[in-house]
């Protein structure tokens, strides 16, 4: 077997020995594949060790260009929040710019994994989650995801953006959305409008086999299945608010400077944009088998 796609959600470490108990990732190039695609991020689970140099991640579309197959042998293929919410940040960052986005969060309301519990059951001996137990069929339940992170893998401009990403599991089989906030510097007297927001997308989505623009009323269900669509944006649901914060100057690296007393006035809009994701077949494995396809074909 020279290549394997490992979608058993157990080996996520690269820099675990082939040989580590009970398995590990490049146990499968050390019994002769010549490249292994894991369908999930990479979660190194030693403190203080460097993503090895043959390792990289990938979403096709956003930053698949970074595989070097004379390099790469361990190719992730991020996560499904991860994917859709790269095709709802890379349009702005492209129309936008980096510098003009000050900050920005995200929620994804996500269907229920193969990780949760059916019923609630007793924790384990120092679990530090106790809702980790508890019934995905009864129950909203609170969780982290690693999306903020692994965004920075693949959107470099993301790492110098505060950004928080938190996670709500519903108990749904698949579908999933994310809710992402965007803080944009405006130029004074030229507002960030829901319709300037949409038509990034609506641009984008002509352009990309990857993104869906709807102005559809969708609900979970009506996404689920939407072929090789990383992310639906739901333009009807936009919404934009503009305001004016005011910058105390005397709290900047310009405290020096004569002007440092001055209250300065920025005009900054925030913007609210909805993505649906089939989490399971319609984006997620979809994409993964287009990545696939592009290793394969490296390796011919």
């Amino acid at each position: 077997v020279a290549l394997v796609v490992d979608s058993t959600g157990a080996f996520t470490d690269p820099t675990a020995d082939g040989d580590s108990e009970p398995g590990a990732l490049r146990g499968h190039l050390e019994a002769g594949a010549v490249k292994t695609i894991l369908s999930a991020p990479f979660k190194i689970r030693s403190k203080g060790l460097e993503m090895p140099a043959d390792t990289v991640t990938t979403v096709m579309g956003i930053n698949d260009e970074d595989y070097n197959p004379d390099r790469h042998t361990l190719v992730s293929a991020a996560s499904c929040t991860t994917t859709c919410l790269s095709y709802m940040v890379k349009p702005l960052i492209e129309s936008i710019g980096g510098h003009n986005l000050l900050s920005a969060s995200m929620v994804t309301v996500h269907a229920a994994t193969g990780s949760q519990q059916v019923l609630d059951r007793l924790p384990g001996s120092g679990a530090s989650d106790l809702r980790k137990n508890r019934s995905i069929l009864n129950n909203i339940i609170l969780t982290t995801t690693g999306a903020a992170k692994a965004l920075g893998l693949v959107i470099p401009e993301m790492k110098n953006i505060g950004f928080i990403a938190e996670s709500v599991r519903i108990p749904t089989s698949t579908g999933s959305l994310i809710i992402l906030v965007i803080n944009i510097q405006d130029e004074p007297g030229k507002p960030t409008k829901r319709d300037f927001i949409n038509g990034i997308y609506r641009d984008y989505a002509e352009l990309s086999p990857y993104l869906r623009y709807s102005e559809n009323q969708n609900v979970s269900s009506d996404i689920i299945g939407v072929p090789q669509a990383a992310a639906i944006i739901e333009g009807t649901e936009t919404h934009t608010r503009t305001a004016s914060i005011f910058v105390n100057l005397a709290k900047t690296d310009a405290a020096d400077l004569p002007e440092a007393n001055s209250i300065l006035e920025v005009p900054v809009t925030q913007a609210v944009i909805y993505g649906w994701y089939d989490n399971e077949l319609g984006s997620y494995t979809n994409m993964l088998g287009d990545l696939t396809v592009k290793v394969a074909e490296s390796m011919v």
